[in-house]
C-alpha cells in the first residue's frame, strides 16, 4: 500500500516545473504580498545611474542624486517588477517603438512591467515583458538605446542595484574562526 501510494506522489511523468513557474509569474493577484525596494540602478556603460526625470529616462545621476533613487516594485511570484522614480512619481516604461519613456503613476500599463534577469556575470538585466527580447539598455553618455536595437549579452543592459547612501541595510559583520592545524593521527602497527 504505501509502495503504491509514493508512487503515485512521487512517480508523476510529464510534470514540467518550469512551466508551473512561468504561469505562475504571469499571474497577478490580490493575496501576493507586494515588495517595495529603493535602488540605485548602476549602468555598466555610462558609469552613472539610470534617472527618470518625469517623462525623460537617462544615465547620467550621480551616486545618492534624488532622482536616481528607484521604487522597485514586485507584485508577481517571479521576476516581474516595475520601476518607478522616488522623486518625480514617474514609471519607467517602454513604448511600442521601443523607446524608454517615464509615464505617470495612475497609468497601469504593461508597457512600464519588465522581467529582471539576472546575469551569468552577476549583472541585472531588465526585459519588457511586453515586447520580448527588448531590454532596457544605456550608451556611454547615458542615452538611452532603443528596445529592438539591444540583447542580453551586450554590455548596454548590464546594470548592478545598489542601495542609495545611507540606505544600507544592517548587516552582521562577519566574524573569523579560527582554524587548528589537525594533528597527524598515529596509526597502529600492523602485525607482522
Amino acid at each position: 500500500m504505501c509502495v503504491v501510494c509514493c508512487l503515485q506522489v512521487f512517480g508523476v511523468d510529464g510534470v514540467n516545473f518550469s512551466v508551473h513557474v512561468e504561469n505562475q509569474t504571469r499571474a497577478r493577484d490580490a493575496m501576493s504580498r507586494r515588495h517595495h525596494r529603493v535602488y540605485q540602478l548602476y549602468s555598466r556603460t555610462s558609469g552613472k545611474h539610470v534617472q527618470v526625470l518625469g517623462r525623460k529616462i537617462s544615465a547620467r545621476g550621480e551616486d545618492g542624486d534624488k532622482y536616481a533613487q528607484l521604487v522597485v516594485e514586485a507584485d508577481t511570484f517571479g521576476s516581474q517588477v516595475r520601476i518607478r522614480g522616488k522623486e518625480t512619481n514617474y514609471y519607467l516604461c517602454m513604448n511600442r517603438r521601443g523607446k524608454l519613456v517615464g509615464k505617470k503613476a495612475s497609468n497601469r500599463s504593461a508597457d512600464c512591467v519588465f522581467i529582471e534577469k539576472v546575469l551569468e556575470n552577476n549583472y541585472t538585466a531588465l526585459m519588457s515583458a511586453r515586447y520580448t527580447g527588448w531590454y532596457v539598455g544605456f550608451t556611454k553618455r547615458g542615452r538611452p538605446r532603443r528596445g529592438p536595437h539591444t540583447l542580453p549579452n551586450q554590455q548596454d543592459v548590464h546594470f548592478m542595484k545598489r542601495f542609495p547612501p545611507g540606505e544600507q541595510p544592517d548587516l552582521m559583520p562577519f566574524r573569523f574562526t579560527t582554524v587548528s592545524k589537525r594533528s597527524k593521527r598515529v596509526r597502529a602497527a600492523s602485525p607482522q
